[in-house]
């Protein structure tokens, strides 16, 4: 007997529907020669620092720096109470315990997610429950039933993923000791008032600065007038296009009166066309997603739509078995996906208006292993998706496109450009011209992207034009843009490397590899983190540093920590500690002896508060009549109860209302106030499981056999 450990019972389910096992029982499925069961992410955390020590479950300046000699694992606490151990995670633990010990099975094959983390949540709970079997690893890209039996059959031993462990433990133990030490020094030092901690990280405080540098330079702008000298030619066809007046590489110019001296002169005036250069150009599609790329793309083109929402969706649809690894930093495939690529493309392409031009090529640009890191790009698996919800159909087809853009013909336009010298004017300069035409709509053809024609009239080198019109236009420079999702996300791959859209895409497999700010699986949740913390804040799109953002950055005295490069280099060492070139000891004593110096600084700062809290008094003003015992409504910190809680009286509805939630919404207290006062509440903007959005009645009605209450929606016309 073989027993599996899968990351999720979702994940677990396909492994099962690709062996053919039927039988579910409590925690696990059975049949085949194979036992598979699951876990729910990390089962297992680190201690806290009061379980390593009592003292430390006060805190105090003076039981700072902390940093364990020994990290244990626990089960992971209940999100409701930590000081509580989760129940599904201690009877999955169990069940996980019983099925490693039972005597027909042979050897234990962890299918957690090929990844850091992936390793780390497997190992914790192996080497926790210490089977004393051997442990094989599933390292696979996609949940499909092929790809799982394939995967099956070349596993590696476990230990052969050491160097990944390493890794996985010491993002894992590093970000502990600099959050728990940094984290709760800060918060005693700049902050008064009890609530939430004013928390420092390694990848949240440089992303921080990104925004804030931003924010900076907008307010420091100082915007500049300048000007521009258009003119109108017509030929001897009566045929009219324009052309900027240029000195040089400059059309910007400062001082008005020099072009109204030569605006003057134009009127009327003879001209000829001097130079003349026709060019084919080629442009091909963007590079193959990986997550930074889709979460930029989506966030960019869609409202409402933030990065770790794209990562949910993405997350959904490779556990579905529809998209390959999402949590990739590559933007090409590696080469030995040439056949299952082939096969993918003539899945998809089947029916599309466009499928004749559709063809299978081996290009660099697609398929590189020298630009791939740990996982290829994500494309879609050759699955056909059925049944999805509305944000699901977006991020697939997004995907889908493209992939089938790859194998589409490259798009050419042409483009002309002109050059007209006016003849009897007392100027240097030229008046310059450009024309384009699509003549290959090629892979545009699969989103529908509509380029731009830009018209000249047909002429010659040295034909003979006049000018019919002239004018100066007024302009003004214009500030930076305030950083979108797409653009810090950008910032947090490269590093803060300043380049070209295109170049980044280019290089990004290759000389950058690993150098980043936090990593493809991270990025969303610290940007999300940022918000939730209150460090930043969103204007539409825009992301920018609330008050308390700018005065951490203004305070904060440990300034590595804001330094791009110092956390790339942290970034870079866990990569290398991936690839086995740098050890798991090294990487940690460097991070303990920076805690241990960071910790001392800033307790020697002079700064003074910077967040003082008020805690928000919550109204006790009765909402209503308890439909249970006549007592009043009233509302708490989780939830909308009876004010005769203490005698017994259980009514109440919670703030994180699971049965609200999935249709994105909490209750408030006029929807309570109409449910009590009026047995029902019109409740707009409720969103279905596709993401339409709809209206409707809500009832909240005591059960019939029980004493709970559920939740009835009316349509009323």
């Amino acid at each position: 007997m073989r027993l599996i450990l899968a990351e999720k019972p979702s994940v677990a389910k396909n492994i099962a529907d690709a062996l053919k096992i039927k039988n579910k029982k409590d925690g696990y499925f059975e049949g085949n020669g194979y036992l598979i069961t699951w876990a729910f992410g990390h089962l297992l955390q680190l201690y806290d620092a009061k379980d390593y020590d009592s003292k430390m479950a006060r805190w105090k300046l003076d039981n700072f720096p902390f940093i364990p000699e020994k990290f244990n694992y626990k089960v992971k606490s209940n999100p409701r109470n930590r000081d509580q151990a989760d129940g599904g995670a201690r009877k999955q633990l169990k069940i996980i315990q019983y099925l490693m010990r039972r005597t027909d099975v042979e050897l234990i094959i962890s299918a957690c997610d090929f990844d850091r983390e992936g390793q780390v949540i497997g190992d914790s709970i192996i080497n926790n429950l210490k089977p004393n079997k051997p442990v094989y690893r599933l390292l696979i890209n996609e949940w499909t039933p092929d790809e799982v039996r394939r995967g099956l059959e070349q596993m590696k031993p476990n230990q052969a993923m050491q160097s990944l462990q390493d890794a996985g433990i010491s993002r894992q133990w590093a970000d502990w000791v600099l959050g728990i030490n940094l984290t709760s020094v800060a918060t005693l030092k700049y902050q008064k008032g009890s609530g939430k901690a004013l928390n420092i990280g390694r990848v949240l405080l440089p992303t921080l600065k990104i925004i804030y540098d931003r924010d900076k330079e907008i307010e420091k702008f100082v915007p500049e007038d300048y000007f521009k000298l258009t003119a109108t030619f017509q030929t001897e066809e009566q045929q009219e296009y324009q052309g900027t007046y240029m000195e040089g590489k400059k059309e910007k110019f400062k001082e008005k009166p020099t072009l109204e001296t030569i605006k003057e002169q134009l009127s009327g005036k003879p001209a000829t066309i001097i130079d003349k250069q026709v060019e084919k150009k080629k442009e091909f599609p963007p590079f193959l997603f990986n997550l930074s790329n889709l979460q930029g793309f989506i966030t960019n083109k869609y409202n409402g739509w933030t990065s770790d929402k794209v990562l949910k969706v993405a997350q959904s649809l490779y556990e579905k078995k529809y998209i390959t690894y999402p949590r990739t930093s590559s933007t090409a495939l590696d080469e030995s996906l040439v056949g299952k690529a082939a096969n993918v493309l003539k899945k998809l392409s089947e029916n599309l208006p466009y499928q004749d031009e559709i063809k299978f090529m081996k290009s660099k640009r697609v398929f590189n292993s020298a630009k791939v890191e740990s996982h290829s790009a994500i494309i879609p698996t050759y699955m056909k998706p059925s049944r999805l919800t509305g944000e699901q159909e977006l991020v697939y087809t997004a995907i889908k496109n493209r992939f089938i853009m790859q194998f589409m013909p490259v798009a050419i336009y042409e483009e002309t450009k002109l050059v007209t010298k006016v003849a009897n004017v007392e100027a240097t300069g030229l008046f310059y011209s450009k024309g384009k035409v699509q003549l290959v709509e090629g892979w545009k053809k699969v989103e529908k992207i509509q380029s731009k024609d830009t018209l000249l009239p047909i002429v010659q080198k040295n034909d003979l034009v006049h000018v019919i019109d002239s004018k100066v236009s007024s302009h003004v420079t214009k500030p930076p843009k305030n950083h979108t999702e797409k653009t810090l996300l950008r910032v947090m791959e490269t590093c803060g490397k300043s380049m070209k859209e295109d170049e980044v895409e280019e290089i990004m497999g290759g000389i950058l590899t690993g150098f980043s700010i936090g990593t493809p699986a991270t990025r969303a949740e610290t940007i999300k983190k940022l918000k939730d913390i209150g460090y930043i804040t969103s204007h539409s799109k825009n992301l920018v540093c609330t008050d308390l953002g700018n005065k951490l950055v203004e305070t904060f005295p440990v300034l590595e920590l804001f330094d791009l490069e110092f956390t790339g280099r942290l970034e870079k060492t866990l990569s290398d500690i991936e690839k086995g070139s740098v050890t798991k000891e090294e990487f940690l004593s460097v991070v303990y002896n920076f805690t241990q110096k960071s910790v001392e600084t800033i307790k020697a700062d002079q700064a003074g508060i910077i967040n003082q809290i008020t805690s928000a008094k919550i109204s006790k003003e009765p909402l209503g009549k308890c439909p249970q015992c006549g007592g009043n409504i009233i509302e708490g910190k989780k939830g909308f109860g009876c004010s005769n809680w203490k005698s017994g009286c259980k009514f109440v509805i919670w703030k994180n209302d699971k049965y609200l939630a999935t249709m994105k919404k909490k209750p408030t207290k006029t929807m309570v106030k109409s449910l009590l006062n009026n047995g029902t509440a019109y409740v707009k903007g409720l969103a279905s499981k596709k993401g339409n959005k709809f209206n409707a009645y809500l009832r909240y009605e005591k059960n019939p056999t029980n004493d709970y209450y559920s939740w009835r929606m009316e349509f009323k016309k």
